[in-house]
């Protein structure tokens, strides 16, 4: 039987998501299948050659311990440690640079741009989003006019136009193959999900940004949201340790999603 290093932070608190109890509800199942071992994501350099696999899950923001974070993916490469997901992902695991190399390569994606003489790029918005090029779970979004933005420092920020849009919805991959799809019908109420019903035309959209990650193996989340002509642009591309938000899913859903996921780890 493998032994799996199950990384994550119960104590993380995020806003409408709680992070352990789908940590729980996930290792409750691995169990029948698995050593479980549970780590804190700051102490496991400690840990790296103690099991088959390293399952990294919800850890939470990685801003607070970003050298050490640093420190881990490059010694977990160096040890060639079978991570789940795998480190090599082009999106938030690297910050959100990429959000500016899609919209230079003319994605469907939320247009973004780093400096003010690029501005007109955006359009003419009411007011801009401003995030962390580091930056996860809304920590340091601001939103601002364009007298406001004239008179901060952009250093290390992004801007995006505010747009409004009718919902977010998200496509949760795992190992390039699609799993289900959840809205926010209420956009006030971002985590307050509900299962959808995906197109093809929705999938074909998703999977632009799956091809293109290209990560080797894991768990991918696909955000966008849809603008009132019906059309999805990307907000971001989680590859690192996305939120699944089990609970929204009805019991056959649930199942499935953890009989792949199971048997995608044993594959390892």
């Amino acid at each position: 039987m493998k032994t799996i290093l199950y990384v994550t932070d119960f104590y993380y608190e995020a806003k409408g998501r709680k992070y352990y109890e789908e940590d729980l509800y996930i290792t409750s199942h691995l169990k029948e299948h698995f050593n479980i071992l549970i780590g804190h994501p700051h102490q496991v350099l400690s840990y790296l050659d103690i099991a088959d696999v390293l399952v990294f899950r919800n850890t939470g923001s990685v801003l607070g311990y970003q050298q050490y974070f640093e420190k881990f993916v490059a010694q977990a490469k160096e040890q060639q440690i079978i991570t789940f997901n795998s480190l090599d992902g082009k999106a938030d695991i690297k910050g959100k640079q990429y959000l500016l190399d899609l919209t230079e390569m003319q994605y469907p994606v939320i247009p973004t741009v780093d400096n003010l003489k690029d501005l007109i790029k955006l359009g003419a918005p009411e007011k801009y989003v401003i995030k962390l090029k580091n930056g996860a779970d809304s920590i340091g979004m601001e939103f601002l006019s364009k007298e406001e933005i004239l008179k901060i420092d952009l250093k290390g920020r992004l801007i995006q136009p505010y747009l409004d849009f009718e919902y977010e919805v998200s496509f949760y991959y795992l190992n390039h193959k699609f799993q289900y799809a959840l809205y926010a019908p209420n956009k006030e109420k971002r985590w307050d999900l509900q299962e959808y019903t995906t197109t093809d035309k929705d999938l074909a959209f998703a999977e632009k940004f799956v091809q293109w990650n290209a990560m080797e193996r894991g768990i991918v989340r696909i955000d966008g949201c849809r603008l009132k002509d019906n059309t999805l642009l990307l907000v971001e591309v989680e590859d690192l340790n996305p939120f699944l938000s089990l609970d929204a899913l009805n019991e056959s859903k649930r199942k499935d999603f953890l009989e792949n996921f199971i048997y995608a780890l044993g594959q390892l």
